[in-house]
């Protein structure tokens, strides 16, 4: 930085260094003063106080009053702490499980131009945070020590550039002391109890039962209670705490807790109208600076109480040196009251993005058997915060296909062998069975060429009976018979008797010894005359019985093709129960329909009892045959949209 000019007529000269808070400070020029046209507004000027530096300040609004008597300029200006102020976070910025460190670093790492950086921090602590559209970098700034359980307290160095932030812990060294008839001259004591709370019920993001509360890091209460010594005094205070800057349960805790202590007992506030002990001390011991903790002498309690120096005022440095206003505490006010104290300056939006809830369907239609399950996956996605709901609904239907045959190229099939078997037929019961009329008709053999045929050799050795004995005449017949045969065996030779006697039978002599015969048979044909009839078969009942060998067969079937039949065909039968798993925990479940099935208890959940976010759910249903599952996975699902872009 370069010196542009020494004000050394400047008057009026003020201040105010809250603590924790942006300091402010003011002086005026006389118009006329040649100096003035050396000053623009945001110029840097360090404000001193009687040679003790106070810090530096960056001129923002100027006033200027022209009486006839008197013509005046008045700048009003911020510490240069403002500067943080001019650059914003712009969109949504998340911290989890880093250093107080890393995160203070990282907001400053977002200023345009790098006025400052980061020197002592005594703090090392893991909160979450999250800012989204943050119109100053201060803001999110002051918020990193809001969850602390320890006092702390903004400081820096400002007397180089790039100028220094420091956290540091409260020091507990006492650094002055004022009473009556040595520092003090007035004193106004003030004690605010209508901010007071026993108990502490903190609500972060969201809204309904999608609110951010502390159950899940409480013991499953909502509330804090302050500690007993103080609710021994007074109880009965509650206080409904919402911030819906938190996101994270443990840190929403911690900021609440923090606040309950600081509000649990009355604050006590002192005005105290001082001498400026430092200006005159002669041992230059006495420290009156904003932080430190001085002691009280209150005369007409007759008490000693030690305070904390929350500000430190003076309205004329140059015309009243010594007239300071201090302002003492008992405790600590909140950084929440900090914040809001300087909210118009800071304009914090509140843009947060609070969420909503979503209804997620995820429909599943598919064929289905027990080898193949049907599976419905779906993602939780990691910006869901909160899953409300998730529930499946169900129903098992017919086995279902689109099209009947396809194409087959033929081949030589070989059957697996047969066993064998007698195989009995059903019983027929028979029947009487008439053919068809029949026209009849003559029928002529085919030529027969004739021919001499031997009869086998037969032995054919005989005799002849030639006359049977019968019985006795009973008289003698008047006639006697003659008889004539042949005498020889060529028939040459004729003889003749006459026989009468008692009936005996007579035979021939001799036989013909044994012999064949020569049968000739000339060439003819035969004729067969067959008249009109029927016949009529009489089938009575029985059965058959076939005899199977083992055996195989073999099928050729040539190359083909089949025409498909499109449409859509259900199997005749449906599954009698199924079997649900839901991220491989079985439900106790086996109907083949279910309504409103609540999966929450069964889905995967990480080390808090969470739904593990950023992965599939995966649904199996698996029924005992062939199936078509119809189901419907429906989820309420708060969200928040920092993801993506807006396409």
């Amino acid at each position: 930085m370069q010196l542009k000019a020494y004000l050394e007529n400047a008057y009026n000269i003020k201040y105010n260094p809250p603590l924790n808070e942006l300091w402010t400070a003011g002086f005026s020029l006389p118009f006329t003063d040649p100096k003035r046209d050396e000053i623009e507004t945001f110029d840097y000027v360090e404000i001193f106080d009687n040679g003790k530096r106070i810090g530096m300040f960056r001129i923002m609004d100027s006033e200027e009053e022209r009486e006839v008597h008197e013509k005046i300029i008045t700048y009003d200006c911020e510490h240069v702490l403002s500067t943080l102020m001019d650059s914003v976070l712009f969109g949504y910025h998340e911290r989890i499980n880093l250093t107080t460190r890393q995160n203070i670093e990282y907001l400053l790492s977002k200023q345009r131009i790098k006025h400052w950086t980061l020197g002592q921090c005594d703090f090392t602590k893991y909160f979450s945070y999250s800012w989204e559209n943050e119109d100053t970098l201060l803001g999110p700034i002051y918020s990193i020590p809001k969850p602390f359980d320890e006092k702390f307290q903004w400081t820096w160095d400002d007397s180089s550039y790039p100028w220094t932030l420091n956290i540091v812990r409260y020091s507990e060294e006492i650094t002055g002391e004022l009473r009556y008839r040595k520092n003090m001259k007035g004193i106004k004591r003030k004690v605010e109890a209508k901010d007071v709370m026993t108990r502490i019920y903190p609500l972060g993001y969201g809204e309904g039962v999608n609110q951010l509360t502390i159950k899940s890091v409480n013991n499953g209460l909502p509330y804090i209670d302050a500690p007993d010594f103080v609710r021994e005094l007074h109880d009965g205070f509650d206080y409904i705490w919402v911030d819906r800057k938190f996101e994270d349960p443990k840190t929403l805790y911690a900021s609440a807790q923090a606040m309950l202590l600081k509000a649990c007992m009355p604050k006590i506030t002192y005005e105290i109208d001082a001498i400026d002990y430092e200006l005159i001390d002669p041992y230059k011991i006495e420290k009156y600076e904003t932080g430190k903790l001085v002691r009280l002498y209150d005369e007409d309690f007759n008490i000693f109480v030690d305070l904390r120096v929350m500000d430190r005022q003076k309205d004329d440095v140059t015309g009243n040196p010594l007239d300071v206003k201090l302002v003492l505490e008992n405790k600590v006010t909140d950084l929440g009251t900090i914040q809001a104290d300087i909210e118009k300056r800071q304009k914090v939006n509140e843009v947060y993005s609070q969420g909503t809830t979503n209804i997620d369907s995820q429909p599943f239609q598919d064929n289905c058997d027990p080898e193949h399950p049907a599976i419905i996956r779906f993602q939780i996605p990691n910006d869901v915060k909160n899953v409300n709901q998730l529930i499946l609904t169900f129903e098992t239907l017919r086995f279902r296909a689109y099209e009947r045959a396809i194409k087959g190229g033929g081949a030589v099939v070989g059957s697996t062998s047969a066993g064998g078997g007698t195989v009995s037929s059903t019983s027929s019961g028979g029947a009487i069975v008439q053919s068809t009329s029949s026209g009849g008709g003559s029928t002529q053999t085919s030529t027969s060429g004739g021919g001499s045929v031997q009869t086998s050799s037969g032995g054919g050795d005989h005799v002849h009976k030639m006359f049977h004995g019968g019985g006795i005449v009973p008289s003698e017949p008047s006639t006697i018979g003659l008889y004539t045969a042949f005498s020889d065996p060529g028939r040459n030779t004729a003889a003749s008797f006459y026989a009468k006697g008692t009936g005996a039978s007579l035979y021939t002599h001799g036989s013909s010894g044994e012999h064949t015969h020569s049968l000739t048979i000339p060439n003819h044909q035969h004729s067969i005359t067959i008249p009109g009839h029927q016949h009529s078969i009489n089938l009575p009942d029985h059965q058959h019985e076939i005899h199977l060998n083992p055996h195989s067969h073999d099928i050729t079937l040539p190359d083909h093709t089949h025409e498909i039949e499109f449409g859509i065909f259900e199997l005749y039968q449906t599954p009698s129960k199924v079997t649900i798993e839901v991220d491989g925990n079985t439900l106790p479940f086996d109907s083949i329909r279910g309504q409103d099935i609540n999966l929450i208890p069964y889905l995967a959940k990480d080390s808090e009892g969470k739904l593990q976010r950023g992965r599939y759910v995966e649904i199996k249903i698996t029924p005992d045959s062939l199936a078509r599952i119809n189901a419907t996975v429906t989820g309420r699902l708060f969200i928040q949209s920092r993801s993506g872009g807006t396409y």
